[in-house]
């Protein structure tokens, strides 16, 4: 175990956060998957759902033991290459959209021959957010022109944005919004921002026209998000609310030290009580402690990001781990505001928390990316260190042997003394 615990690089406190996250989720999806154990089997066993769990989270772990061996620098080519591959996969997860458990899922796809649902948006966030950090890094020390950015910077976030944004509104707002906050600290032009956010601003408005317009001609979830904003600003009564109202039970159910683990009485009620609202289930369980406990770890990962993204060496690795550390945090923050009515209902998941194979392994890549970066970090502060060693060995080296010349002189114009003829004294006085 130690010689594992060694051969792990990077930043330790991020390894420690991210593996108290994950020991955490296996209690409450534990608990909370017996409802998908009577809807699925009618056994209620939920043993099948936590080895399920487990092997997702082993999985995670290996991708970020992998990922954090590959030097950052490498994701630079990686994501020029990514990204076409990208909105391929996007536009064919818009077309095609699997359908679970009898509901539009348009934002997921089917792996062929493994039979696991895959949600392209979460790789597309991560590949686009390492595509607009490399041209930032890139372009820091050269003066931006408008028209140049808009080609080589907007027009793939544009693109990336038209797939994703009829089916998954929540996170294509998430993505536009983290990519202004990365062109925000890589210092574009704010007149350039501004110009960027009111043409997303007149290209959504565009969009919702269009679909009202043509209701057949998108998704069903074009209809499902607008709804859903609207019931929220309007406070109308739909199935949303349902969830909203379950989860606002099961917390106030928790009080301060929660129902205890297994618990839960909501979850037998609650339709995402393992993956989009778990959170509900931890305060029921675990109390209002439990969820600041929850909150707690979340920030300090944050403040984490900040320290690893400070003691970069470079321009592109500080830009890397702000990219893919904030979405991490902001997506749980949203979680966590869905879950007590702060926002609307979003579908974004707990991230290590939550069930689902492909959110926990998408946020191990983005976790092992910003490993990598810390890594770096620790072999230049560990080559300075051995450089200073070296110098410090040298120099005593160097100072012993001045010594042992100025002894010896000392000793050499010792005998010359002794040796000295008597009878110079003598002749001198006369």
């Amino acid at each position: 175990m130690k010689q594992l615990i060694n051969s792990l690089k990077g930043d330790k406190v991020i390894w420690t956060f991210v593996a108290l996250l994950a020991l955490f989720s296996f209690m409450p999806v534990f608990s909370a998957s017996s409802n998908l154990a009577y809807i699925g089997h009618g056994t209620g066993n939920t043993l099948g759902y936590l080895l399920k769990h487990l092997a997702h989270i082993c999985i995670g772990f290996l991708i970020i033991y992998w990922i954090h061996k590959v030097p950052y620098h490498y994701f630079k080519g990686i994501s020029i290459i990514a990204l076409p591959i990208v909105w391929v996969l996007l536009g064919y997860t818009l077309i095609k959209g699997t359908v679970i458990a009898g509901a539009n899922a348009s934002r997921w796809i089917q792996v062929p021959f493994i039979g696991i649902t895959f949600q392209t948006s979460t790789l597309a966030t991560i590949v686009l957010l390492i595509f607009v950090a490399r041209y930032l890094s890139k372009k820091r020390d050269t003066a931006i022109t408008f028209k140049s950015s808009l080609w080589e910077l907007w027009l793939p976030v544009f693109i990336t944005l038209m797939f994703i944004l009829p089916a998954n509104f929540s996170t294509s707002a998430l993505i536009f919004s983290m990519v202004l906050m990365l062109a925000f600290v890589g210092k574009y032009p704010l007149k350039y921002i501004g110009i960027i956010v009111g043409v997303g601003i007149i290209g959504l408005t565009f969009f919702i026209l269009l679909a009202k317009a043509f209701p057949d001609a998108f998704p069903n979830r074009v209809d499902t998000w607008i709804s859903r904003v609207e019931n929220y600003v309007s406070d109308k009564p739909d199935e949303d609310d349902y969830q909203i109202e379950k989860a606002k039970i099961a917390i106030a159910s928790g009080g301060l030290q929660g129902l205890g683990p297994g618990k839960s009485v909501q979850k037998n009620f609650l339709p995402q009580s393992s993956s989009d609202f778990i959170y509900a289930i931890i305060v029921e369980e675990y109390g209002l402690i439990g969820g600041l406990i929850v909150l707690g770890l979340y920030l300090l990962l944050f403040f984490r990001f900040i320290v690893a993204a400070h003691k970069a060496n470079t321009v592109f690795g500080k830009l890397v781990v702000v990219g893919l550390g904030f979405p991490m945090i902001f997506q749980a923050l949203i979680n966590m505001g869905v879950a007590v009515e702060l926002l609307p209902v979003t579908g974004q998941t707990l991230p290590l928390i939550s069930s689902g194979g492909s959110s926990i392994w998408m946020t191990c890549i983005a976790l092992g990316i910003i490993i990598s970066v810390t890594k770096k970090e620790e072999e230049i502060a560990q080559e300075k260190a051995e450089k200073e060693k070296r110098d410090e060995i040298l120099q005593r080296m160097i100072d012993e042997q001045i010594a042992k010349e100025d002894a010896l002189e000392e000793q050499q114009f010792s005998i010359e003394d002794k040796t000295t003829n008597p009878m110079d004294a003598v002749m001198n006085k006369k």
